[in-house]
């Protein structure tokens, strides 16, 4: 059995996702385990100004006038992407599980990984334009903090972040 692979995803996997695993794993028989967060950490400022760079004007002010979600949402929001994550991915590798994480997404994904000694880890999120550009996305926060590879995919497509 290889070692175990970290995913911290904040977007429900899906078939892509799958085929970017499986390439990674390479029919080795690697245990998989998927963290989604409960809070994503959200910035009002870095969230208006990446949905502009978008060209999504419409989002930007919407985002930008609507109120802060409860805890409560937030979590079953966590809890159905791990539930569609997990689906994603059954029959990779020799076992799937996950878990939503409460706190910060790239301490859990540290500690993780250390927990289970995880030969690796993945990082799936959509583009970020800002944190991307300036290397504050959770991939490159958790390559600053791990002695292991971090790949940074991004959510429903084979594009690598740079991390």
């Amino acid at each position: 059995m290889s070692d175990p692979i970290v995913i911290l995803t904040e977007e429900p996997l899906g078939a892509d996702d799958r085929l970017n695993i499986e390439r990674l794993v390479d029919g080795a028989d690697s245990r998989l385990v998927v963290l989604v967060p409960a809070n994503t950490e959200r910035h009002l400022l870095v969230d208006f100004l990446e949905n502009l760079s978008m060209l999504d004007v419409a989002k930007a002010f919407r985002e930008l006038a609507a109120r802060n979600p409860d805890a409560a949402a937030e979590r079953a929001q966590a809890g159905e992407t791990l539930a569609a994550s997990l689906a994603a991915l059954q029959g990779l590798g020799s076992d799937v599980t996950g878990q939503v994480v409460d706190g910060k997404a790239v301490d859990a994904l540290v500690a993780k990984v250390r927990e289970t000694g995880a030969s690796q880890a993945v990082v799936i999120t959509r583009p970020h334009a800002v944190a991307d550009t300036f290397h504050t996305d959770w991939a490159n926060k958790a390559q600053d903090q791990l002695g292991v590879p971090v790949l940074h995919l991004y959510a429903g497509s084979g594009f690598i972040g740079d991390s």
